[in-house]
């Protein structure tokens, strides 16, 4: 029994030292430990959480992005019905002032022509007036003719304006029938270039 007394006291002499100088070691080690692994999870946390603010941010900007993109794409759809609209407006108003220039240069051709055509006719009666003179000059008979020719359209020219006046329309105004008219002023006529 004293083996047992003995062994029991080395047993709890053991126990002794190893509380007294192994415990506190290994609780030290074990508090620092417990102490590296919450400051790593506290770093990791807070890993975490700037990992979800990042996640935040960036998705906020990913939006804004968007929304930018979205205004800039409706902007610009804008400046180009705008631009489209404008220029329609312009080709139109280019369209207008070249019709109408052309329509101005059509009138001044128009006029020229009519002038250069009155002038032609001038030129032409002129000389055929000179014609008809120089040769009714020579030629009595011929003098006649021309004489009766004009007297005659002259007649029927006052016939159509008598009808459209509502005029009988056998008389010439004045009352006198063509035919004596006719003789009498080619006599006249035959005299005075005797």
């Amino acid at each position: 029994m004293i083996d047992y007394l003995v062994e029991l006291v080395g047993f709890a002499v053991v126990l002794l030292v190893l509380y007294r100088y192994l415990v506190p070691v290994i609780n030290r080690s074990m508090v620092q430990r417990q102490e590296a692994i919450r400051k790593q999870l506290d770093e990791a946390e807070e890993a975490k959480r700037r990992l979800v603010m990042a996640r935040e941010e960036y998705e906020r900007a990913l939006a804004e992005a968007r929304e930018e993109g979205r205004r800039l794409q409706e902007s610009a759809k804008e400046q180009a019905e705008a631009i489209v609209v404008e220029m329609r407006e312009q080709a139109e108003a280019e369209a207008r002032r070249i019709v109408e220039q052309a329509h101005q240069q059509i009138e001044a051709d128009h006029q020229q022509t009519l002038n250069e055509l009155q002038n032609t006719i001038g030129r032409l009666t002129a000389g055929l007036a000179e014609r008809i003179v120089g040769e009714s000059l020579r030629d009595d008979a011929r003098q006649g003719r021309v004489i009766d020719r004009f007297l005659d359209e002259l007649e029927e020219r006052a016939r159509r304006t008598s009808e459209v006046a509502g005029e009988p329309p056998g008389e010439p105004p004045g009352g006198r029938s063509g035919q004596v008219g006719r003789g009498d002023t080619a006599q006249r006529v035959r005299r005075g270039s005797e």
